[in-house]
């Protein structure tokens, strides 16, 4: 069905694939997705697709009948579709991202396009670019100069012409504005002003704004509600009074309730009712450990329910006998041991495109016709991994040293077994991320090469509370790494790591966290690996401070303002605790955690007599772009971890 698709990727990389020659096939593992997100146009007639190009996510539409190419859309080197929707049946809206030397997590711009399903009436609609009109595309940009941002609210279903956006300039503590955008022209007009910093909206299903949350430079987080579209905007909550954020998610179909997402003083966010007439607020869902995420009707219709993504992804309705309710359960009973979700729909429901996921799976796509109830394959993200040959997910439990609980998972090899060489793996952020159940490239591989692999979420993570959150401000080498060395004996007093062929490896504060590691306990490891990481916290929180008021206060918040403790906490101030070997890697063009830091972290191992192996790339940023620097990475990584830990197979090149 979709040749069409591969062809047209074919011809926009202009490469060929490249065969692996290896004991080890690395070649799946760093391959691109052949795809990212399909959506349904609202009739069915077409798939609008991104799809990674040498780097970036470009975009193109397909005719779902027959899979012809309709047209695609592509920008220069760094810059990507973020994301995208169908306004109506023949124009799509695109917001865009750039790197900003960032791999994994690129930042959208504020700028919104428009094209059609056949590639004309292509126009720059709103965003900082109208100004300057340096676009690297040939797109021609509306009228309106103005140095704003940009963002979609609502894509009005109603309306085939027009959408909501928010608009807030280029300035410190911008006032944000809602307009109703014409997708054709771009012209706009003035809904409402937000009452509130930086802030976000939330919509009924008649298009109304009805929320607005954000925060100023100060970071705190206040909510409000207004009950019609000429009403005065109500302060609902304030963090700095309730110490807790209240988050709107949505409306119940008949917009008579809100749901709201609300932290806990202990524990995870709970699900509550707010009933838009009276103003109270009814707790309706509480997990005991995760916090829930919102689960919308065909991917963007009213909330039918929440998501938890705790030991395994489980879904809870608000009301479990209905049609939503019974069709997704009629769908998880048929990809068993998967998880299935609805990402968009025809405007009359009827065929809905699914993906369907797994610890072993990357995602398949599939359509379902609700009324034949057929399920029918589209097409694999990345048809290079069988996910029969791939390892299981097990999700473990266990206690921090000062009684706290800790989530993870651990990923063995195929046949298992006990005193396993294993591979620590830290995540990255720190705050406010965390390792879930679902397919891990690190994990998979790291798996198939024979290490178990051991992801713990450390205090600091998100996913399991304020309390827990919060308790890793100003953590860094402290608790949130006592957490990580905690799992770390664990594994080895669980007889499932073998303690001396234990290795730590990390990206971004992971891989801070793999250095501060070895620095803290250094006969706990026999290897560490840090790949585009921060090592000098001083320098850091000189970077951070110099991107605004907002990053000041973020960082003394959350990493400290006291140099002579972030110094004591600093992997390259440390080296000299080091007793095992290190590789680094890391990329020239990095702006969220620049070359520099791993230079000084190799310069101070070198003069303490530690062994270091490094990989640069100059034209690489935080994450390596090119699927020949990334095989060159993991070649080097399962080669350096091969040579300390012993394990499977080594890749070749």
């Amino acid at each position: 069905m979709f040749r069409g698709v591969a062809a047209l990727v074919a011809l926009l990389m202009g490469l060929s694939p490249v065969a692996a020659r290896a004991q080890m096939d690395v070649g799946p593992f760093v391959a691109e997705d052949a795809f990212r997100d399909i959506k349904l146009s609202p009739t069915g007639e077409f798939y609008a697709v991104t799809v990674p190009i040498d780097g970036q996510i470009g975009l193109a539409i397909i005719r779902r009948e027959d899979g012809t190419s309709m047209s695609s859309f592509r920008f220069e080197r760094g810059t990507s579709v973020h994301d995208f929707w169908w306004v109506n049946d023949e124009r799509v809206l695109m917001s865009v991202s750039e790197n900003f030397g960032s791999r994994d997590d690129p930042l959208p711009t504020g700028e919104l396009y428009a094209m059609n399903a056949d590639g004309n009436k292509r126009e720059l609609l709103v965003g900082w670019r109208v100004w300057t009109q340096q676009l690297g595309s040939k797109i021609r940009t509306g009228k309106k100069q103005e140095r704003v941002a940009a963002f979609l609210i609502d894509a009005l279903p109603d309306d085939d012409r027009n959408v909501l956006i928010s608009v807030q300039p280029l300035a410190t503590d911008p006032t944000t504005r809602v307009e109703r955008m014409d997708v054709y022209t771009g012209r706009r007009t003035r809904v409402t002003q937000a009452p509130v910093p930086q802030a976000r909206f939330v919509t009924d299903h008649a298009g109304v704004v009805r929320f607005a949350i954000g925060s100023g430079s100060n970071n705190i987080t206040r909510t409000y509600y207004r009950s019609a579209t000429n009403a005065e905007w109500e302060l609902i909550n304030d963090e700095a009074a309730s110490d807790r954020i209240e988050s709107p998610l949505g409306f119940s179909e008949d917009d008579a309730t809100a749901y709201l997402r609300v932290q806990q003083a202990e524990g995870p966010d709970t699900l509550v009712a707010f009933d838009v007439a009276t103003g109270k607020r009814r707790e309706l869902l509480r997990d005991e450990v995760v916090d829930p995420l919102p689960l919308y009707r065909d991917g963007s219709g009213p909330m039918v329910g929440v998501r938890y993504l705790g030991a395994r992804p489980r879904t809870v309705f608000l009301d479990e006998a209905s049609d939503d309710a019974r069709v997704l359960r009629s769908l998880e009973a048929a990809f068993p041991g998967n998880m299935v979700e609805v990402v968009s729909a025809t405007s009359d429901g009827r065929i809905k495109l699914l993906l369907v996921s797994s610890d072993a799976d990357p995602g398949s796509f599939y359509t379902y016709d609700a009324v034949a109830k057929k399920a029918d394959f589209v097409l694999a993200r990345r048809e290079g991994i069988n996910p029969e040959h791939m390892s299981p997910m097990r999700p473990v439990s266990l206690q921090a040293r000062d009684g706290r609980t800790l989530h993870g998972f651990l990923t063995a090899p195929a046949g298992g077994g006990k005193r396993l060489p294993l591979v620590v793996v830290p995540h990255g952020g720190p705050f406010g991320v965390f390792d879930r159940w679902g397919f891990d490239i690190d994990a998979q591989l790291l798996a198939q090469a024979g290490y178990a692999v051991l992801q713990v979420n450390f205090r600091g993570s998100g996913n399991y509370g304020r309390a827990f959150h919060h308790a890793g401000a100003r953590q860094w080498g402290g608790t949130m790494q006592d957490d990580v060395i905690d799992a770390t004996r664990w594994a080895i007093g669980e007889g499932i790591a073998d303690a001396d062929r234990v290795c730590i490896y990390g990206a971004s504060y992971g891989g801070y966290a793999a250095l501060m590691g070895v620095a803290k306990e250094p006969d706990l490891y026999r290897c560490a690996v840090g790949y585009v990481g921060v090592y000098d916290l001083p320098k850091l929180r000189g970077e951070n401070r110099r991107q605004g008021r907002w990053a000041r206060t973020w960082t003394g918040e959350w990493m400290g303002d006291e140099p002579e403790r972030l110094a004591a906490m600093s992997p390259n101030r440390l080296a000299g605790q080091v007793k095992v070997p290190v590789f680094l890697a890391a990329g020239g063009e990095d702006q969220i955690a620049p070359i520099a830091h791993s230079e000084l972290m190799e310069r101070a191992l070198k003069n303490t007599g530690v062994p270091v192996e490094t990989l640069y790339y100059p034209n690489e940023g935080h994450g390596f772009y090119t699927e020949e620097h990334r095989r060159e990475f993991y070649v080097k990584l399962l080669d350096f971890l091969g040579r300390h830990l012993g394990g499977g197979s080594v890749a070749g090149r």
